[in-house]
């Protein structure tokens, strides 16, 4: 589409959105401006990706679409929100960095992180940065909540191209991972993104039960204690339940 025609779709959108009830094409084009072809070929376009519905009396209301996106964003935004004062919490009980990631795509983006200069190592992945899911703690619980079938189209695009000496990059080291992240209910990077920085995930689950992010400790190898599992999962508990998930299903 050109610049022209996405900000004409956006001004049938922003119309749409006024009325409460489905608008006629007459209606619409006498609303907007714009011409009644130019205004049908636009919705076409729209009705296409599910972003405008048309109902049967043809008139046109807002898709399914929008809400399914406005959902994402919510949730997306949700999970930042409830994770921030839990992830001080942690950075100052262990004094580590805190990230907070989500899945894009096939990779992992930090969203938010809970850091000081005394946590003894540089942060190397600022917030929007991204890596790929079999590289990392929190990529690594994705995979483990996906079906075999998934996993394995996952390594057919990606690869699974290493980082370092320590990437897994055979896809029965990679299920043989994913089964233990499955049976332990966390997960690790031994240095598989970074030589010299660990990292263990818990996953932050929505009300449904779905993952929505993974709340990981990264610190440099010789610091990373496994006696800080225990309060990296009841933090992300506590986020979780702040979602409405129960953490007793």
């Amino acid at each position: 589409m050109s610049i022209q025609v996405l900000e004409r779709a956006m001004v049938l959108l922003d119309e749409l959105a006024k009325q409460s009830e489905p608008v006629a094409l007459k209606n619409l084009a006498a609303a907007t401006g714009l011409h009644t072809s130019t205004t049908h070929r636009i919705l076409n376009d729209l009705v296409v990706g599910r972003y405008v519905e048309r109902v049967d009396s043809g008139l046109y209301r807002l898709g399914m679409r929008l809400l399914e996106l406005g959902s994402l964003v919510k949730g997306r935004l949700n999970v930042r929100a409830a994770s921030l004062a839990p992830m001080r919490e942690l950075h100052k009980y262990t004094g580590q960095t805190v990230n907070l990631s989500l899945q894009q795509g096939d990779e992992i983006v930090y969203v938010e992180r809970s850091w000081s200069e005394s946590s003894g190592m540089q942060v190397v992945r600022a917030i929007g940065g991204h890596a790929p899911l079999h590289l990392t703690s929190t990529g690594k619980l994705f995979l483990a909540s996906w079906e075999p079938r998934q996993v394995r189209a996952y390594v057919m695009r990606t690869g699974l191209a290493g980082a370092t000496r320590n990437s897994i990059t055979q896809l029965e080291l990679l299920e043989r991972e994913l089964a233990q992240v499955r049976r332990l209910g966390y997960a690790r990077d031994n240095e598989e993104l970074e030589m010299g920085v660990r990292c263990i995930a818990a996953g932050v689950y929505d009300d449904t039960g779905k993952l929505l992010a993974g709340l990981s400790l990264s610190a440099p190898a010789e610091r990373l204690h496994d006696d800080w599992i225990p309060v990296l999962l009841s933090t992300a508990a506590k986020i979780s339940e702040t979602l409405g998930y129960d953490t007793q299903r």
